[in-house]
This record gives structure tokens, sequence and C-alpha cells, in this order.
């Protein structure tokens, strides 16, 4: 049985610390693959205030074993206070791209 494949989203507040995380997600093997999507502007509620920022969006791909360890990984990392972490089970996908984000993020290539 695959594992469960999730699709995990957060923001960066530049492109240079965005690719800085992601490099190190990809090569601690907590994702197979992240994309570092073009800035954005976010507006949000914060502390009371609507607020308005230009973001880095993170789309990483993960399994669920992973995420646990994916998710502190990135708030000892982030600059935010509060950082937008958020997970979707992917429910549907290429088979054989489901199984490569599985084995990508084993723990040194074993199960975990």
């Amino acid at each position: 049985m695959m594992e469960q494949v999730l699709l995990v989203i957060t923001n960066l507040p530049d492109m240079q610390s965005a690719q800085a995380l992601a490099r190190k997600l990809v090569e601690q093997k907590l994702t197979a693959c992240v994309n570092c999507l073009p800035p954005i502007r976010s507006i949000y509620q914060w502390q009371g205030t609507v607020e308005e920022a230009d973001e880095v969006t993170l789309l990483m791909k993960t399994t669920q074993l992973r995420y646990a360890e994916l998710e502190k990984a990135i708030q000892s990392a982030h600059p935010y206070q509060v950082p937008e972490i958020i997970a979707i089970p992917v429910t549907a996908g290429l088979p054989a791209y489901l199984q490569w984000i599985a084995d990508e993020t084993r723990k040194d290539g074993h199960e975990v």
C-alpha cells in the first residue's frame, strides 16, 4: 500500500529565504520536491490589523510519515512568529510520481 502523500504549503518573505529553506528540506529528505512560486501579494489579519506583504509560496511534496519532522524543520528555520503551514492530502495522482515522492522521503533510503 502506498504511503499517504501530502502537499504542504508555506510562505516566506523573499525568494532567497524560500530557496534556502527549500534546498534544506530536500537535502534532509523531508520533501521530495519544492516549488518556489513567483512573488505573490498576501493580505491578511495579524494582531487586529489588516496587513499586506509580498511573499514567496512554497509547494512541498512529502508523505504523512515525514510530516511531523517537516513541520518542525519549517518552524525552526522560518522567520515568521506563526508561519502558515498547511498540509493537504493528495487523493489522486500519477502512481509513479506518488511512488517517487514516497521513495525520495524515506529516511536513509529505507522504509520509515
